[in-house]
């Protein structure tokens, strides 16, 4: 088998954050989602992996490579416009041959992996396998209506009439038939080639596509607080390490805390799941559950708790607890000494304040 990941998307969900960085590699628990998703695909035997790229291709080229860091052998397909999911497949035909492969979003973040699912659809002569998942609002979503005896009668994408609560999840395992069906199917009203109406078209033509109903969380990282939801769910996951070369003094580690190497602590309270990345420095401070510093942060007399901080981001000296935030690089966050007191701000666009 074969990977095909998917990280063409311009991430404008997530502005301003994305402006500057692709929104697959935005970390979740300090290592970025496509990151997650290439050990996803490894961890099931697959090590050929075809990445389809667009804007954001060399920041991804850049910190992605060969893949050879994480054993596996990565290829790029360019996609110079967001044509559809089932337009990726059909440009990546030349890659993928007459193997097998998974197809999996490269914004996605699954709970417990997908290395079962590449091995049930590995092991049965199944033409297609799709992820399905209950959610709360399918008409955002691709979503499934299924038989009596739980085969798939039809799919329909962003129904305003969902026959039911089934959305498709980003994982999908074709072998090459799919490609009869995205070199037949015709764009949708919003212009794209569909993958659901290429599984569709796969229903309909008696090939064989069995549904799996995933049981765990599942979060497509698409809006911050999807960020912040996935990285609560990974941490609770990670088992906790701490680094030999980390300085702490003075401080109160609860067992749940990942400290990474470099990292100093001093005269502080830190409450996990938590990770705390490298060179990353904390002083007179509270960091609380389900916070992740990304690497070369520092973080000096405040309090902060679920939020994310990327790397090279100095956070100091504030009145109150920062939650639930996404704060991006190089970011500088403090509070003026000094009368009068005021609130002064340099935003960028699609930013969000709140002050409570």
């Amino acid at each position: 088998m074969k990977g095909l990941i998917l990280s063409g998307g311009k991430g404008t969900r997530l502005y301003p954050l994305t402006y500057t960085r692709a929104k697959q590699l935005i970390p979740v628990a300090n290592k970025p989602v496509l990151v997650r998703v290439i050990e996803a695909i490894r961890d099931g035997g697959v090590t050929e992996i075809g990445i389809v790229i667009g804007q954001t291709g060399p920041e991804i080229r850049e910190l992605i490579g060969n893949g050879d860091r994480w054993g596996v052998q990565v290829s790029y397909i360019e996609q110079p416009e967001a044509l559809g999911l089932a337009h990726a497949v059909k440009i990546a035909q030349d890659f993928l041959g007459e193997d097998r492969f998974v197809m999996f979003l490269g914004d996605n973040v699954i709970q417990g992996g997908i290395s079962s699912l590449i091995s049930d659809f590995a092991n049965n002569d199944w033409n297609s396998q799709i992820v399905l998942k209950r959610v709360k609002d399918p008409r955002a979503f691709g979503v499934a209506e299924l038989n009596a005896d739980g085969s798939i009668k039809q799919l329909i994408e962003k129904p305003q009439h969902p026959p039911s609560d089934l959305a498709l999840v980003g994982i999908y395992m074709f072998d090459h038939h799919i490609f009869e069906a995205v070199n037949t199917i015709q764009p949708s009203k919003r212009g794209e080639l569909e993958i659901t109406d290429a599984i569709q078209w796969l229903i309909e033509h008696r090939y064989q596509v069995y549904p799996h109903i995933h049981e765990g969380w599942w979060i497509d990282t698409g809006k911050p607080i999807d960020m912040l939801e996935a990285n609560s769910h990974v941490l609770e996951e990670i088992k906790p390490t701490v680094a030999p070369d980390a300085i702490i003094e003075n401080s109160e580690i609860d067992a749940r805390v990942t400290i990474e190497r470099g990292a100093k602590i001093l005269n502080s309270v830190i409450r996990g799941p938590t990770i705390i990345g490298e060179d990353t420095t904390i002083i007179d401070s509270y960091v609380g559950p389900f916070t992740s510093l990304y690497h070369h942060v520092t973080i000096e007399n405040c309090e902060i708790e679920r939020s994310i901080v990327l790397e090279h981001s100095t956070i100091t000296h504030l009145p109150q607890r920062l939650q639930d935030s996404l704060i991006g690089r190089n970011a500088k966050v403090t509070c003026a000494e000094g009368k009068p007191k005021a609130l002064k701000m340099n935003l960028g666009d699609y930013s969000n304040v709140w002050i409570v």
